[in-house]
């Protein structure tokens, strides 16, 4: 049974691998896995159809067989859980592993997201340049916190697992920003990230459907 997955038809990134489908990309390239993407618009991921694969309207999805699933974290979970490559063997190790999945996406995660919403849908409004500060502040702490745990080890706990897969995903997003530059252990984490050659293959695959579709390349 094919996997399938969607993705945008027209990535809001441009192409720069931020949207979720990303995640779900490299685990499928990290654990051999081949698949299918279907494209989807802004206007056909409100229709009937895509919503009852993804009840919030969103990307991506996961299809193989008759299982369908929403929601990235998860996705990537399931995909660690059945194909080797992205949790370890050893039991607690493993446990280990998918703490560190939800710590990107519970802890990391989210006020990183509140940051971006706040700098597009609020730059605007006069409360802004008074919570961005503060906004950046709580990123900044949990940097800070994740960095010393991680201290000059290549992965979060030993071998790469989903949950460097996913907090790499996480810290990316702050690309650009100025708030990775006082934690150099950090952007070198990133760094080893995407290196990796399924990493590559992944960003390579979506970022050819944003210059397949847009006008300027």
């Amino acid at each position: 049974m094919t996997i399938t997955i969607t993705a945008f038809e027209r990535s809001p990134d441009r192409g720069r691998g931020m949207a979720r489908d990303m995640r779900v990309r490299w685990a499928l390239e990290e654990t051999g896995q081949p698949y299918d993407v279907r494209l989807v618009s802004f206007r056909a991921m409100r229709e009937p159809a895509h919503i009852a694969l993804q009840p919030f309207g969103q990307i991506p999805t996961y299809e193989e067989g008759d299982l369908a699933l929403f929601e990235s974290g998860g996705i990537v979970l399931h995909i660690a859980e059945r194909h080797s490559g992205l949790l370890p063997d050893d039991a607690n190790a493993r446990s280990r592993a998918i703490t560190w999945m939800f710590a990107a996406l519970n802890t990391m995660e989210p006020p990183i997201v509140e940051r971006e919403a706040a700098r597009y849908l609020e730059s605007d409004k006069p409360w802004y340049e008074e919570r961005r500060p503060v906004v950046e502040e709580r990123i900044r702490k949990r940097l800070g916190e994740l960095s010393l745990r991680l201290g000059d080890a290549d992965w979060l706990d030993g071998a790469f697992s989903a949950g460097d897969l996913l907090m790499v995903t996480v810290l990316r997003r702050l690309e650009g920003s100025g708030l990775l530059n006082d934690y150099p252990n950090l952007s070198a984490y990133i760094a080893r990230g995407q290196a990796r050659p399924a990493y590559r293959r992944a960003f390579d695959a979506q970022l050819a459907v944003f210059t397949a579709v847009s006008p300027d390349g």
